[in-house]
């Protein structure tokens, strides 16, 4: 097995790395890196179904789909993404117990009763300290996994979305758990980076024939353009998915309204906005338009300069 210590920050790189080397390589890899602040959606999820659109673009704080199915998560660098990625026979790759194994035993290491519970997840006392995803092309199979340590717990809150507003579709939606930061729990581990340090010997020495592995410039330029031409753009991030519906009431100028908006590939078919005369307009302009805040925001800014922004929040 080929360790790889990411020194990368970007998560539109990391989860290209991850993919790159899924895709691209027979051997077995883990992987174990720290992301700047971004929500990760999982590959059958709706973007805006998930994320706070206030908050993500207020801090500009990217919506990134991985590749893997289950929900969505929050990285900063409070938080430790691990990753393996191996070979097995057709049918058997899907494991969540056999790749949680070494990261729970970590942490029992830790002196922090990790458990493996659910479908997915390492708990201790029945708190959520790590999510777990798969996925599985022809003999491969990629798990990755998040380990809070001192992770922004406001932030993550903050990041997903708590509406009353109803999407209708057949995406994958997330169950929202109680969390808790292995910081609290470990006093002796000082940093996330100094638990990202600690997997990675733990594994090394865990699993045998596991060496140091570093990407050569040629995998990194494979990767950037990855990055480029998947991770970083909207038609995978916002458009790719189900089709959906989208239904809101809302206040507007005292009025209550109601937005009813159907979106297929991301762009909005068929909208329409009623309560006043004076949305009714607004809501007919929305069609063909991308379901994406920054631009409903833009072509609201004309007709109404002082109440775009509300009135594009209240359609997500």
């Amino acid at each position: 097995m080929l360790c790889i210590n990411s020194e990368l920050t970007d998560p539109f790189l990391n989860l290209a790395l991850e993919e790159y080397y899924f895709r691209n390589s027979r051997e077995d890899f883990f992987i174990a890196g720290i992301n700047d602040p971004s929500v990760i959606i999982g590959k059958h999820q709706i973007a805006n179904e998930e994320v706070n659109n206030r908050f993500v673009f207020e801090r500009n704080i990217p919506v990134i789909r991985r590749i893997t199915g289950g929900g969505t998560v929050y990285h900063d660098h409070g938080n430790v993404n691990f990753t393996f990625i191996s070979s097995g026979e057709p049918g058997s790759q899907i494991n969540f117990r056999k790749y949680t194994e070494p990261i729970t035993d970590y942490l029992v290491s830790l002196n922090i009763d990790a458990r493996f519970e659910g479908k997915n997840d390492i708990r201790t006392g029945g708190v959520k300290v790590s999510g777990n995803a798969e996925h599985v092309f022809k003999n491969r199979v990629l798990h990755h996994g998040t380990l809070l340590f001192n992770s922004s717990l406001s932030d993550l809150r903050d990041s997903l979305l708590q509406s009353t507003a109803q999407y209708i579709s057949r995406a994958v939606a997330s169950n929202r758990t109680s969390v808790t930061n292995i910081a609290e729990l470990s006093p002796g581990v000082g940093s996330a980076d100094e638990l990202k340090h600690g997997l990675l010997e733990f594994v090394m020495g865990r699993i045998p024939g596991c060496v140091p592995f570093k990407p050569s410039p040629k995998d990194m330029d494979e990767i950037a353009d990855l990055a480029e031409t998947r991770y970083r753009r909207w038609e995978w991030n916002y458009a790719y998915g189900p089709p959906y519906r989208f239904i809101n009431r809302f206040r507007f100028r005292g009025r209550m309204h109601c937005c009813d908006l159907t979106v297929n590939d991301g762009i909005i078919v068929a909208s329409q906005i009623t309560g006043s005369t004076l949305l009714e307009q607004a809501g007919r302009d929305l069609r063909g338009m991308r379901h994406y805040y920054p631009d409903i925001e833009s072509g609201l800014s004309t007709m109404y300069p002082d109440e775009a922004s509300e009135i594009a929040l209240s359609l997500f």
